[in-house]
């Protein structure tokens, strides 16, 4: 599958046409970008490990019932999706206070929920996302009642699946941000990505951060930060891959 021409290209990628019209192929970029765009730079090799984790971890989650964009990954820093038209609703679901959720309430980041949270964030750079909730998104008529269900039912599986995966890493799952689709029959799927990008990774013994807060804060050790959790990522889910590929052959 060949790129054709640019579609869009947002703070982190690049969307390009494809023969299927069906089909859309997303790169990968560098360029990192906090607090909607105010503040700019460059990860070193943050696209492949974005990429590449972002299609394990879509892998994953299509195996445990969340239907996602995924279709292959083509090389380090270019995957094949299936073209959706974005929910403009920003998905954050949270399992311990941290970022704007510790500001916003005035509390101290690092207290464990009882259980996780959601929240809506009307995807629009302009109006800088402003928090709403499920009422505004349908008054907005950005989703309906049933698409709107559908969302928060997989996000909170994702946080199940993606929970107990990186407890199994020595990494506690802080907080992440998830973004869905419609398909061209109206079908709801799992859409963007999953990567030190979206989400909060804290190692669970140090609570070193893992994630774009080093960007966001200026703490320093970006790209090896990146590098950890790629690398816990892959090695955990090559191992699981060559299992279930051997497991296949067996069988046969």
């Amino acid at each position: 599958m060949e790129k054709k021409e640019l579609i869009y290209e947002g703070k982190a990628k690049k969307v390009f046409a494809t023969d299927d019209p069906e089909l859309v192929i997303v790169s990968y970029k560098d360029d990192a970008t906090a607090f909607n765009g105010l503040k700019k730079g460059t990860i070193a090799g943050k696209g492949v490990v974005n990429n590449r984790m972002s299609n394990m971890l879509m892998r994953l989650l299509a195996k445990k019932g969340v239907p996602t964009h995924y279709v292959e990954e083509l090389s380090d820093r270019d995957t094949l999706v299936k073209r959706v038209k974005i929910v403009p609703l920003e998905v954050i679901v949270r399992n311990v206070s941290a970022g704007s959720f510790a500001k916003r309430y005035g509390v101290e980041e690092g207290i464990p929920f009882d259980r996780p949270t959601i929240e809506f964030s009307y995807k629009c750079d302009a109006l800088d996302d402003p928090l709403i909730n499920s009422y505004h998104a349908r008054a907005l008529k950005l989703a309906t009642d049933e698409e709107i269900a559908t969302i928060e039912k997989y996000a909170f599986r994702v946080n199940d699946v993606l929970k107990e995966f990186f407890a199994e890493l020595g990494v506690r799952l802080i907080d992440f941000k998830l973004e869905f689709g419609r398909l061209a029959d109206g079908k709801i799927v799992l859409a963007d990505e999953i990567s030190p990008d979206t989400c909060r990774f804290w190692d669970a013994k140090t609570n070193e951060k893992l994630d774009k807060d080093r960007f966001r804060r200026d703490l320093g050790g970006v790209e090896d930060a990146y590098k950890e959790i790629f690398a816990r990522v892959t090695k955990e889910l090559d191992e699981t891959e060559k299992t279930c590929k051997t497991c296949k052959q067996e069988n046969k």
